[in-house]
């Protein structure tokens, strides 16, 4: 039973107050435990712990609340994993960022204490996420909640780590690598971002050595972005091929401002329409430049520093700053006269995604995972039955392309934060020991400092948040494979791809039976968020302003998979408008259900049309909603509900039952209360999973059974509520009874003067569908008069509307212009003859006939004979109307 008075306007924060809270106390996200219950568990996405959570983040969760909502309300056991990711490198970055400001750094600090900052920073962080969650509405289960370096993820990462070195598929070696300077540590390819920045091309000399000289010049030129690189040159390259070079291959010339000889070597390598086709060789700072040295056995000469400023082997440019050294040097070799010209240009440059600083190509010893047999294994696994569905399936191609061509992957971080690499060299010998744990005679070893990439533990996510490597747990054996992933379509290389091949490797399983892409949130004029722009939406004042509930069905509305939204504040007042609306709709029907203690739907013989009818629309609109929802489709669920809510609940039937509810029939006012109550129970439930709060206040405040609509029954099918003939019999009124609110309209007749209203049909069904609705036509249309039958005249001044099988007149003679209505009737005869002659064509196209299927072939074939005789109809009537004004 009701038990308060609502308010007559939607109060989001009087709803939102507390109830997260309550749902929490009664433990309803934790799984039921019903045995007997499917299982279905997804795991979030862990968010970095490096700030606030944005509107893409937002969006992420919520589509997946809705998932878990409405399959815990279907009957599943459910599971949601919540967590966190310590993201090595972008928390570190922010760390040191502060301490900047402090005017010190980690090396100040030492790694214990900086760690310590560290742990500090996420536990910061870590509690203004959980208060964003709680105020998203997120049904996860915080019992089983994670972060990516707990004592339970660190040792499932060992344990990868040690398998996978055993296996023959980690690796160490000296290779070159993106190097990042500030944060100064290794990145993978996917973590440098290009862009195009201003450079030059510097056209240098290099004399021969012996006296050689070549086009009438003692030297050859070459042209380099990166002077500074020049003192690690230990060759220049041609192709062999090139026949302007074969005889100066072997000779040997200068690098200038060192004094050094290097050789002129032949190499398939060189491009020989690229510029003079000849390239200067500098191993220790280019990866192209490496293999060839290793194809020729050159030396690798390092010649900069962590940070990025030059070495010993930079000569009198030792310890100056990368781009100070450019300048330094380009000034030298033009004081030295080696500068033969400089030539500005725009070219892409890769940038460090987390630090934003220029990356370097640099020689390093690092950690590699061998990736080609990991990648054919997981696309191998792709094509049998436990495969993963891309949702769009156009991901797939994507994820495809990328593991047929995925170089090895460099898993060192040169940072503190992070899971340190259980490697350990011997101080006397350097040998090598990986393990478990620390070897016993821990003193004669030293552990390698580096940390691993953070993807490298948060691939183990599906695994590890589920119990792995305890394949015993109780978690791991009831919901892994996990079965719905969503995230954005902009971290498949980075996160999707490592979780399905760590898997495939480590239980022969998927991770996750679909993984849903959605794409990026952009602001109104389609700009991606950004804080350089300044056009970033933080989730919690839009929630502040219209309520959680009005920015989660903007979300889903939004929503299409793989596909972009846009913030739109028009959007979300709308949605505002739209809760309103339910929320005043469902506070007429809680005031008019009398003393019920839950509603119960009478016999199906006390139906009235209007009751049949909803219920029948009711119940397309659950058919609807399943077959959406397990389609990710969540704009379509949107716009099934609200095209349910606001056209056929509000506008009409809770209209149609006033009669009833306002009249001397106790017991059909009591038919009424219950379908009314019946049909608000269940819009509520359906509409639960979108709109969680104002859905649960108003399912409180109705006479229901049940703690919570949380854990109440998804509505389902039911197949004695389709009724054709209610729909269609519906259909006719409500297109007489909008043809008459039009003439009104037209004719500037309020709704409340009485008229007469003539409708001229030759059809018995319908003239018998009129009359034994008159109550409704009555209440809607407020004759003076009503006349229906096949003698009807049309009387000399009217207004007329042409509906299926009938024409509707209203004597307005005192109101009418006949040209006005000339005019009306013209353009209705044009319309109907375009929707007439749009159908001849469709039904006149043999591929359409042949290939649609029957019903929709015969469903056109009805709306060509309804616009025909529509057409027909406003044909005579014009010719009647020209012919009365002369």
């Amino acid at each position: 039973m009701a038990t308060k008075d609502l308010p007559t306007k939607y109060d989001p924060r009087a709803v939102e107050n507390g109830r997260y809270q309550k749902w929490l106390d009664a433990g309803l996200f934790k799984p039921s435990g019903d045995k007997k219950a499917k299982p279905y568990s997804i795991v979030l996405p862990p968010p970095n712990v490096t700030g606030k959570l944005h509107l893409g983040h937002a969006w992420d969760t919520a589509l997946q609340d809705m998932l878990v909502r409405y399959k815990r309300m279907e009957g599943y056991d459910t599971l949601w994993v919540p967590g966190m990711d310590h993201a090595g490198i972008a928390t570190q970055a922010k760390v040191e960022a502060r301490l900047r400001e402090q005017g010190i750094s980690r090396y100040d600090l030492g790694r214990e204490k900086f760690v310590e900052q560290v742990w500090d920073w996420k536990d910061e962080y870590a509690a203004t996420i959980h208060k964003q969650w709680a105020k998203l509405g997120l049904s996860m289960d915080y019992s089983r909640e994670r972060f990516t370096l707990d004592e339970g993820l660190s040792k499932a990462v060992r344990k990868v780590f040690v398998d996978l070195y055993n296996k023959g598929l980690i690796y160490r070696g000296e290779y070159i690598i993106n190097w990042d300077p500030q944060a100064r540590t290794a990145l993978s390819d996917i973590e440098v971002i290009h862009k195009d920045d201003k450079g030059a091309f510097y056209h240098v000399k290099y004399p021969f050595t012996d006296g050689t000289t070549y086009e009438g010049k003692d030297y050859i030129e070459i042209a380099t972005t990166r002077p500074e690189t020049m003192f690690g040159d230990v060759a220049v390259a041609v192709h062999p091929s090139d026949e302007r070079y074969k005889e100066l291959v072997g000779k040997h010339i200068k690098v200038p401002l060192v004094d050094r000889e290097i050789p002129i070597i032949a190499d398939e390598y060189v491009d020989p329409e690229f510029g003079t086709g000849m390239v200067k060789i500098t191993p220790a700072h280019d990866p192209n430049d490496f293999l060839v040295g290793n194809r020729h056995n050159l030396k690798r000469i390092n010649t900069m520093n962590e940070d990025a400023s030059l070495n010993e082997n930079a000569g009198k440019y030792n310890g100056m700053d990368r781009f100070d050294a450019r300048k330094a040097i380009v000034q030298d070799l033009q004081d030295g006269g080696w500068m033969l010209k400089i030539d500005p240009i725009v070219h892409s440059v890769g940038h460090s995604e987390r630090t934003g600083v220029q990356v370097e190509a640099r020689l390093s010893t690092q950690w590699f995972v061998k990736m080609k047999p990991l990648a054919e294994q997981a696309l191998d696994h792709q094509k049998t039955d436990d495969k993963v569905t891309f949702w769009p399936s156009r991901f797939e191609d994507t994820y495809e392309q990328w593991m047929n061509n995925v170089h090895d992957w460099v898993i060192s971080r040169q940072l503190w934060w992070g899971h340190r690499i259980p490697a350990w060299y011997n101080k006397q010998t350097g040998e090598t020991y990986v393990g478990m744990e620390a070897p016993k005679d821990e003193e004669n070893w030293t552990q390698d400092p580096d940390v691993l990439d953070t993807w490298f533990s948060s691939g183990l996510w599906p695994m590890t948040t589920m119990g792995w490597p305890d394949i015993d747990n109780p978690d791991f054996k009831r919901y892994f494979p996990t079965d719905d992933l969503v995230t954005g379509y902009d971290i498949i290389f980075f996160w999707v791809s490592r979780m399905m091949f760590e898997s495939v490797e480590f239980t022969g399983k998927r991770p996750f039976k679909n993984v849903l892409m959605h794409g990026l949130m952009r602001d109104n004029q389609g700009r991606k968020m950004s804080k350089s722009l300044g056009n970033g939406i933080d989730p919690m004042d839009v929630i502040d302003k219209y309520g959680v509930d009005a920015m989660r069905w903007f979300l889903a509305n939004g929503s299409t998979p793989g596909q972009d939204v846009r913030y739109d504040t028009t959007k979300l007042d709308a949605a505002w408008n739209f809760i309103n609306k339910i929320w005043n709709a469902s506070r007429y029907v809680i005031m008019n259900l009398g003393d019920m203690e839950k509603p119960v739907l009478p016999d199906k013989a006390n139906w009235n049309l209007a009751d049949r009818w909803i219920l029948s629309r009711l119940n397309q609109t659950v058919a609807d909603v399943h077959r959406l929802f397990d389609k990710f489709e969540f704009g379509e669920v949107g716009r099934a509900l609200y095209n349910f809510i606001w056209n056929d609940l509000c506008d009409w039937y809770i209209e149609m039952t006033k009669e009833v509810l306002n009249g001397d029939d106790e017991a059909a006012k009591k038919n009424t209360q219950n379908v009314l109550g019946y049909v608000l129970d269940q819009t509520l439930r359906l509409m639960h999973p979108l709109m969680p709060f104002v859905t649960e206040e108003l399912w409180q405040d109705m006479p229901h059974e049940g703690e919570s609509i949380m854990v109440a029954d998804y509505p389902v099918v039911h197949d004695d509520f389709d009724d054709a003939k209610a729909e269609t019999d519906m259909g006719r009124l409500i297109e007489l009874i909008t043809a008459v609110r039009n003439i009104r309209g037209e004719a500037n007749a309020p709704m409340s003067s009485a008229v007469e209203l003539l409708i001229k049909t030759n059809n018995p069904e319908l003239k018998t569908l009129f009359e034994t609705n008159r109550d409704f036509v009555d209440r809607f249309c407020h004759p003076s008069y009503l006349q229906i039958g096949p003698d009807v005249v049309a009387p000399k001044l009217a207004m007329s509307a042409i509906i299926s099988d009938a024409e509707v007149y209203i004597p307005l003679a005192e109101l009418i212009n006949l040209d006005d209505e000339i005019a009306h009737l013209e353009k209705e005869v044009a319309n109907l003859q375009n929707e007439v002659t749009r159908s001849e064509k469709k039904l006149g196209n043999e591929r359409f006939v042949a290939n649609a299927p029957e019903a929709v072939v015969a469903e056109e074939r009805s709306k060509q004979a309804d616009w025909q005789q529509k057409l027909t109809a406003a044909t005579s009537r014009l010719a009647e109307v020209k012919a009365s004004r002369n």
